[in-house]
């Protein structure tokens, strides 16, 4: 079993490389955004990066997917009528994700 700082490393180096591949920001951008906001559902996350950037719905999903699933830093939680979900960052890298993409 891996400890609570090798956890950290491994999710440190996976988001490193998420983020060395985005060519545009909108990624930077986005845990940006997780940062200031808190709670985000895809369809708030659509709205504030399309002020920015020309993206669409199912890439902001796909992208959050990648951050939730593969990195492993959000939280995913369902509305009360249980049809949307609510992403939010995982207290414990507030600090990793500031310090890599601040």
């Amino acid at each position: 079993m891996r400890s609570p700082h090798e956890i950290k490393a491994v999710i440190e180096s996976r988001l490193r490389v998420y983020l060395s591949r985005d060519q545009t920001g909108v990624r930077r951008a986005m845990l940006k955004l997780f940062l200031r906001m808190k709670t985000l559902t895809i369809a708030k996350i659509c709205e504030h990066l399309n002020r920015r950037f020309s993206i669409s719905y199912h890439s902001v999903a796909a992208m959050v997917g990648i951050i939730a699933s593969r990195i492993g830093i959000l939280h995913v939680m369902k509305n009360k009528e249980g049809t949307h979900s609510i992403y939010q960052l995982k207290e414990q890298y507030v600090d990793l994700v500031s310090r890599i993409v601040g």
